[in-house]
Order: structure tokens, then C-alpha cells, then sequence
């Protein structure tokens, strides 16, 4: 058996799904979610070879609970989301299934699934490119002693390089983003933050002075009171930004 969750805001759109998989006595619907934090219970409890999931979803989009998820399943995503930014991550995910849900475009789907279920990473190239979509930029969502927390970008301080993690240090206090610095380079808004140095970001309104600390070496100055260092390459990002 191929145990699966449905995870939809929409009640109807869960019912067309569940409708088309009694074709297919081998996958068990196991849980129903109606967004990503029933979701992501759902999946730690289950534990399901499969899940078919929306993008837009009240609280938590999608692609943010994928994030949260340690033991990633495969995933069908069922979604009204722009098909552009579908055609992004379509080789990378099982399969995605525009709404309304046509049963012939179901079927090829399922088809997909043996040779997909048995796959390392599937989601994480589909959570990359989705974060290049606006309406993924101007927050983050994390967990920390099993609590989510959504974090508007504006609560960030700065982003400090952490081994395999980001730390982010916010108004609230410190999170960890299973993420690289790279990434944050990205996604992050580059009108509202800087990458002043290979281990860190910075929230260019926190900036309050910028120092030469000896020559060609600078430091600037975050309202937090902390000092952080600014290489040359970060220094000349920092004077376009703040147009000196």
C-alpha cells in the first residue's frame, strides 16, 4: 500500500482527489489537512510515501511546510498556482496538477509514481525555485522546539553563516534555516538586505555607522549594538545601497 495525505484548503478539491483514487486501491488516503500545520502533523505522525498538496494556503504556503518537513515524502502538488512558476520545479517534483483537476492528467500522474517514490531530495530544487517567487521573499518560517514561527523579513537584523545553518537574528531572538548563505543572497529583498561579508547579511535598516577599522578594513554598526566585519566587496555593495 501506498499511504498518502491530502493536504488542501479547499474541501471540494480534496473530495475530486479522493474520487479519483478509487481507481487505485493500492494508495491509502490516510489524514486530510486543511493547511500546512495540520499538514505538517500529519506527516510526522503517518509518515506517508506520498502527499498531494496545495501551494496557497492559509498561515503556511506549501512549499513552506515542505521546508519544515525532516523526512520528506514524494509530493503531487494540486494547485491553482501561475503555471510559470510551475514549469520551475515540474522534473523535480512527482508531478503537479493544475486545478481544476482534469482525470486524464490525474492518471498520468499516478502513472509517475513507481519510478519517484523511492527518491532522495525530490522537493529540495522545488523549494528553490519556489522561493524565487514575491510571494515567498518577505518572510521565513522555522522551527524551534517544535513550535512554527513565521517570521516577517523586517524582524531580521542580520543572517550569520552557522555550519550547515543560518542563524538568524531577529527582534525576537536567534533561529536556525537549514539553508546557505547563497540562498538568502537570492530570495532575500537586495534593496533591504546586504550581503557585507561572506558570513553575513544585514538588514541595510539596522545599519546606524560604518567604520574603517584599519586600512581598507571596515566594520559597521547594526542598532542591535553589534559590530560586524564588511569586506571589500561587501563595502562597495554597502555605498551603492546607501548611496555613498
Amino acid at each position: 500500500m501506498i499511504r498518502t495525505i491530502l493536504i488542501d484548503d479547499e474541501p471540494l478539491a480534496r473530495d475530486i482527489v479522493k474520487f479519483y483514487l478509487n481507481d487505485y486501491p493500492e494508495i491509502e488516503v490516510v489524514a486530510e489537512c486543511c493547511d500546512g500545520f495540520e499538514g505538517l502533523k500529519a506527516i510526522t505522525l503517518h509518515k506517508p510515501d506520498l502527499i498531494f498538496l496545495d501551494i496557497q494556503m492559509p498561515k503556511i504556503s506549501g512549499f513552506e511546510m515542505l521546508e519544515l518537513v525532516d523526512d520528506q515524502p514524494a509530493v503531487i502538488f494540486t494547485t491553482a498556482f501561475d503555471e510559470y512558476a510551475i514549469k520551475a520545479f515540474e522534473v523535480n517534483a512527482v508531478d503537479y496538477l493544475l486545478k481544476p483537476i482534469d482525470k486524464s492528467r490525474f492518471d498520468a500522474a499516478i502513472k509517475k509514481l513507481p519510478g519517484r517514490l523511492n527518491q532522495q531530495g525530490n522537493t529540495e530544487a522545488v523549494l528553490d525555485a519556489a522561493a524565487l517567487s514575491p510571494a515567498q521573499n518577505n518572510r521565513v518560517v522555522v522551527k524551534k522546539d517544535g513550535v512554527i514561527k513565521i517570521i516577517p523579513t523586517a524582524d531580521i537584523n542580520y543572517l550569520e553563516a552557522d555550519d550547515d545553518y543560518v542563524k538568524l537574528n531577529t527582534v525576537d531572538g536567534i533561529f536556525h534555516k537549514n539553508k546557505t548563505m547563497a540562498y538568502f543572497e537570492q530570495t532575500l529583498d537586495s534593496t533591504q538586505f546586504i550581503r557585507i561579508h561572506r558570513s553575513y547579511i544585514i538588514n541595510l535598516a539596522q545599519v546606524t555607522k560604518i567604520e574603517l577599522k584599519e586600512k581598507d578594513s571596515y566594520v559597521v554598526l547594526l542598532k542591535s549594538d553589534i559590530w560586524l566585519p564588511v569586506s571589500k566587496t561587501g563595502y562597495l555593495k554597502l555605498k551603492v545601497a546607501l548611496g555613498l
